[in-house]
């Protein structure tokens, strides 16, 4: 089947399914709550969706730990709900996407249990199993994971330990394993033989480990990184997908590319290659942190965001396909943070951040709530959020005393739960996400921020959402012009412009809450203003003002 690169054409709207809508009233979203709610994403304008994931599942990671490839996870319905759901996305011209978790599995997986129960299982291999040092007391090697634990655990009183580098719950796949491979591809084909366009691929440059396993040196965190990402045999691995399955179809795949450099990106993404469509990379998210370590937070820079957007758009330009966010399941709210302001200007901000991402190179990806600017979550302690990496760190950091005072000041601030909190679809006692108590805590400003509010309030952070996607939808220089950065030492203002041939457009963003005088941008009084988050403009920008003026 010829592929068209429909991708390049798409905005994409992250479900995360336990949070968006309640269709059976028990507390917890699902599918028959998610299609009750896709002529709201086709009025928004949207042509695809990342759902994030639906299979069966203890848990113990929202979904990211899979006991079963084939089937649903029963409190969010059932395969027919989902087939339903999928032919319903088609006939609204939303195409769907599915999260992808194929570096670990649930330790639930019959896999697993095979793996760990008899020492001569035929799944034994399909895990990274490895004897202890000093006869098993002590781990193979001292990695450590991104949850803040050792990344080995002890089977049973065996000398035994499995790989794990999220939660003990995730043990970690052994892609040496050719048999692993296929049953890899026998899923792959699975959903995409059922409908499915796509896949967000996980931590899909973990799948690769150096098979020395060898002990580091003294680290801060994720020891024995350098020997478990963008690994020896990744891009091999990744060729082989393509080759054998993505290529038979008119489908997509964006990876997850943690702790990856440009260079690594480019090998990714350029066609020619045959890995991935695109990848997620996280520089720009770690513009307000310090070391890439989102608990070492550091005040907001708005030329560190336009060097590293520099960086990309003319990295990958010509060579591969960026993809575009400021907010997922795993980062906080964009309002309140990248210098905006979630109070006064919430509005204003919100619509000044969606502007000066949607106009990049690349596929934007907005994530459910950002349209409606949902803000961070009411947390007041530890005991309000549920994520596992949050319940991790904080005991680590009560175990270390330096790490203490830093982890307390930031972890509800940064928790992975605060872009979790249930959709706020009105103001409602339950915000009109269910009928219950939710599973997770709602915010008390649903009185004020929901998605009805929204939709009656014209110049709401919705309708501006509505502009960019319209704007946007088949605009050539957006979507293949060059990027070029006009202010790039302003320490106030972000304004860029993409050029292609005779047409330019520019975007002026001012990242602050006072005004501004508007800079001299060469050849700018021959353009016109085609949108902007204020009805009357000067010389001066405007808090948070945004303005995209177009020539052609």
């Amino acid at each position: 089947m010829k592929q068209t690169n429909w991708y390049k054409d798409a905005v994409i709207y992250q479900i995360y399914p336990r949070s968006f809508c309640d269709g059976n009233g028990d507390g917890l979203g699902d599918i028959p709550g998610i299609i009750s709610k896709l002529d709201y994403l086709k009025d928004l304008g949207v042509n695809c969706v990342w759902l994030s994931p639906v299979y069966d599942s203890p848990q113990e990671d929202n979904g990211y730990d899979i006991s079963n490839y084939r089937d649903i996870y029963k409190p969010f319905g059932t395969l027919d709900d989902f087939k339903k759901m999928l032919d319903e996305m088609h006939k609204r011209g939303i195409r769907l996407i599915m999260d992808l978790v194929v570096n670990h599995t649930s330790s639930e997986h019959e896999w697993f249990k095979s793996a760990i129960s008899d020492p001569k299982s035929p799944y034994r291999d399909y895990y990274i199993i490895k004897k202890g040092r000093k006869n098993g007391k002590k781990p193979p090697n001292n990695w450590s994971g991104f949850f803040g634990e050792k990344a080995w655990e002890r089977i049973g009183d065996s000398e035994d330990y499995y790989l794990h580098l999220f939660a003990k719950g995730q043990p970690d796949l052994n892609w040496e394993n050719e048999k692993v491979r296929e049953e890899v591809k026998d899923i792959l084909r699975y959903w995409l033989d059922m409908g499915v366009d796509g896949f967000r691929c996980d931590v899909i440059t973990l799948i690769s480990k150096d098979q020395r396993f060898k002990n580091v040196g003294p680290t801060i965190a994720l020891a024995g990184k350098k020997y478990y990402v963008n690994g020896p045999r990744l891009h091999e691995f990744l060729h082989e997908l393509y080759v054998d399955v993505y290529q038979n179809y008119d489908c997509m795949t964006v990876g997850e590319t943690v702790l990856s450099t440009l260079d690594d990106a480019r090998k990714l993404v350029e066609p020619e290659r045959q890995e991935l469509s695109m990848i997620f990379n996280f520089d720009h998210t770690d513009v307000d942190n310090h070391m890439g370590v989102k608990y070492f937070l550091r005040k907001f820079n708005v030329k560190r965001l336009k060097k590293v957007v520099d960086k990309w758009q003319h990295g990958l330009f010509g060579k591969g396909w960026n993809s575009l966010f400021i907010e997922n399941h795993d980062q906080r709210r964009s309002v309140g943070r990248f210098g905006t302001d979630d109070t006064k200007y919430r509005i204003e901000s919100a619509c000044m951040l969606g502007a000066t991402y949607f106009f990049l190179q690349g596929t934007p990806f907005i994530y459910q709530g950002q349209e409606i600017g949902m803000t961070n979550g009411d947390f007041e302690s530890i005991n309000d959020v549920k994520d596992v990496e949050a319940h991790n760190i904080y005991n680590l950091a009560n175990k270390v005393k330096i790490l203490k005072p830093i982890i307390n000041k930031s972890l509800l601030q940064v928790s992975r739960d605060n872009a979790r909190t249930p959709m706020q679809w009105d103001n409602s006692e339950y915000a009109g996400f269910s009928t219950v108590e939710p599973w997770l805590k709602i915010n008390k400003n649903k009185c004020c921020i929901n998605a009805k509010e929204s939709i009656e309030y014209p110049d709401s952070i919705y309708h501006f959402y509505q502009k960019l996607i319209a704007f946007r939808k088949g605009n050539e220089v957006i979507k293949d012009g060059e990027y070029i950065d006009l202010l790039k030492s302003n320490s106030k203002i972000f304004a860029y412009k993409r050029k292609l041939d005779d047409k330019e457009i520019i975007v002026v963003s001012n990242f602050t809450k006072k005004e501004v005088k508007l800079p001299n941008i060469k050849g700018l009084d021959k353009f016109e203003i085609t949108l902007s988050n204020y009805a009357k403009h000067s010389l001066v920008l405007k808090p948070y003002e945004t303005r995209v003026y177009k020539n052609y």
